[in-house]
């Protein structure tokens, strides 16, 4: 129970209200330790400021039928911004994190930081103008990016492989705030891909949560009791040097011998298919140049049901699976979550994955995890960088 001595206590309110969607003063008083009036006080405070509306009445129990209230979906509105290497996205959202506009661009050569802030800064004018919205009526934006990050100074670190130069050192939240005249705030984006699913997943109530997304690496991201595990480094990236072989291959002649993304990332799978290719293995790619093979290929013939590419898919979906089952023995969620390009690639890879995973998980089927691909699929992690936002929002 929350008591009002808690400076924060209208905040924590609105958090309960936004969570539980619509809430009469009888279901908040069972969370909160607070008397009826108070609540009531609270409530009307909350109401004229515009915080909560009033959305009907309640069934009655007996007496007359209780006054229901939900956040006004309207009062601020939020951007979410996705940084990766292949693809990234920007929402703008309301406070009901319901998507008004959505736009989602290839990262290529050209898009180096400066670009891709003019881009993100033009898109999020467009879409204020669009539906009438002013700068000061947007609490902020979130962005979930590829790590490593310095979150607290708000600084993209030094990613690998994005395909366009000056990548190292970005203080994006202060390139973007400058210009847009409102705050952003950075988290790694499987992270920000967790805290979405979790909040639209919120009527399951998961307390424990494994998020991992596959694709130019290996990232990952944990839940226990609601909130996000954090170590003493952002360490988002270090699920994919997990050695699931001895002795065996590195990713680019980088991180340990053995580790997962040597097996289960994109340059490892179309390494792999090019070498198959080149020693005269048949394939629908036979008629291409072994280093003109990538991923976009790769997804073009395991959907015309290539054998080669099959197998390559169901290899690779096979050690995602064992990594799987080492992160499931260790944190015991309820919930896994997959995302990112390899999974969403074919059921093919999901299906595969869950086998070897269950399989190898102790104690299945006794302890089994729900496995899923989530309810927010590609925009994840900008929808849970505007949750972000909502979340560490004081309420004012």
């Amino acid at each position: 129970m929350i008591t009002h001595s808690n400076p924060s206590i209208k905040k924590q309110v609105y958090d309960r209200i936004s969570y539980l969607g619509t809430v009469s003063k009888a279901d908040l008083l069972n969370h909160f330790s607070l008397t009826s009036s108070s609540m009531t006080r609270l409530l009307e405070e909350m109401t004229s400021q515009g915080l909560v509306i009033v959305s009907g009445l309640g069934n009655s129990t007996g007496g007359r039928k209780p006054i229901l209230f939900q956040t006004n979906p309207t009062y601020r509105y939020l951007f979410g911004l996705e940084i990766s290497r292949i693809y990234s996205t920007l929402g703008l959202y309301d406070m009901h994190i319901n998507t008004l506009s959505l736009t989602r661009w290839k990262m290529d050569e050209q898009m180096t930081p400066e670009l891709f802030v003019d881009h993100v800064v033009n898109s999020a004018r467009e879409f204020l103008t669009k539906h009438g919205i002013s700068p000061g009526d947007v609490l902020g934006m979130g962005i979930g990016a590829v790590g490593p990050l310095d979150q607290r100074k708000g600084i993209i670190l030094e990613p690998e492989f994005f395909p366009a130069p000056s990548w190292s050192n970005v203080p994006i939240c202060e390139m973007l705030a400058e210009r847009l005249e409102f705050p952003a705030k950075l988290d790694n984006g499987a992270n920000t891909a967790l805290i979405g699913e979790h909040w639209a997943l919120r009527t399951e109530n998961i307390q424990h949560a494994l998020y991992v997304h596959s694709g130019v690496n290996i990232r990952s991201a944990a839940m226990s009791d609601g909130q996000i595990l954090r170590g003493a480094v952002d360490t988002e990236g270090a699920i994919g040097q997990m050695i699931i072989q001895a002795n065996g291959p590195r990713l680019r002649e980088k991180g340990n011998y053995g580790a997962l993304e040597a097996f289960v990332s994109v340059p490892a799978l179309e390494e792999r298919v090019r070498t198959q290719l080149k020693i005269g293995r048949g394939s629908l790619l036979s008629g291409i140049l072994p280093d003109q093979v990538n991923f976009a290929t790769l997804v073009d013939a395991l959907a015309q049901d290539d054998p080669l590419v099959k197998e390559q898919f169901m290899e690779t979906a096979a050690y995602l699976g064992i990594g799987l089952a080492n992160l499931i023995n260790a944190l015991h969620p309820e919930y896994v979550i997959l995302g990112g390009p390899l999974v969403s690639a074919s059921p093919l890879v999901f299906d595969t994955a869950l086998e070897i995973a269950k399989k190898n998980t102790y104690h299945y089927p006794e302890y089994s995890p729900v496995f899923t691909q989530g309810l927010l699929l590609e925009e994840a992690v900008a929808t849970g960088a505007a949750v972000m936002m909502l979340q560490e929002w004081e309420g004012n």
